[in-house]
């Protein structure tokens, strides 16, 4: 999964439509609940299941499609 598919998916769950590559989830708004939103698409869209403590560690859309790549 890309970055601008992860940006997206981000756009999408907190309903915002200025997100970047380096655009933190948390910083955003995002929160435990909004988060398993995001990974929950993130395994719909890739086969790729990630834990909350993924998202944690890698927030923003940039970071975070790393940990995908790294895990698919």
């Amino acid at each position: 999964m890309n970055v601008d598919a992860v940006s997206a998916v981000f756009r999408e769950v907190l309903e915002i439509s200025e997100v970047n590559a380096d655009s933190d989830f948390f910083v955003m708004g995002g929160d435990s609940l909004l988060a398993t939103r995001v990974l929950s698409a993130v395994a719909r869209a890739t086969g790729v299941e990630l834990e909350f403590d993924d998202l944690l560690d890698a927030p923003t859309p940039n970071a975070l499609s790393k940990k995908i790549a790294e895990a698919a």
